[in-house]
């Protein structure tokens, strides 16, 4: 897209604020291909920096980027309670093999306000044995939010781990409302 006679940068980011905190988003031509929580400015440099390093490329600050508009639109209205499903083109770029392809199944086929356990997604990508794989694709998960890996859970009832840390899984899981509202 051209803007100024120059051409868009290859990967553009921005924060937002949410109910869980600030969370960077990043996008590249092909969608949005990070979403990082509690993006301080010691966390989002940290980001940046490693986006650097892993796409080959310099991502610059751009929150009225077209690239970003739809994904900051969709987040917002997530935690607005006025979105259930995110509808969003997601550059893969960052992971491969099998995480992208448990992240893939969650994606597609754990909706909004409910869960799964480890176990029972590792049986959806044909590995049932395989529910610390799937628990390390989660801590993998570039996009978590709009790849809900918040709603994998343990099988005995337990709310599991979770990178964004466990008060931002149990703040999800509530907005979702799969848990009550945390009372403080």
């Amino acid at each position: 897209m051209e803007s100024r006679g120059q051409a868009e940068p290859r990967i553009v980011w921005a924060v937002v604020e949410s109910g869980i905190g600030p969370l960077l988003l990043a996008a590249s031509r092909d969608g949005l291909v990070n979403v990082v929580f509690h993006a301080t400015d010691a966390v989002r440099d940290r980001a940046v920096e490693r986006l650097a390093s892993r796409l080959g490329t310099e991502p610059v600050e751009a929150p009225g980027s077209p690239l970003l508009a739809e994904a900051i639109r969709q987040v917002e209205a997530y935690f607005a309670g006025e979105r259930r499903d995110f509808d969003l083109p997601l550059d893969w770029s960052l992971i491969s093999g099998f995480n992208r392809e448990v992240l893939r199944a969650l994606a597609s086929g754990v909706p909004y306000g409910t869960v799964v356990g480890y176990g029972d997604l590792a049986g959806r990508v044909g590995q049932p044995g395989a529910a610390q794989a799937v628990g390390m694709a989660m801590g993998a998960n570039p996009l978590p939010v709009v790849v809900p890996c918040h709603r994998v859970v343990e099988s005995g009832g337990g709310i599991g781990g979770f990178g964004g840390g466990l008060e931002t899984k149990r703040r999800l899981l509530a907005l979702e409302g799969v848990l009550p509202e945390p009372l403080f």
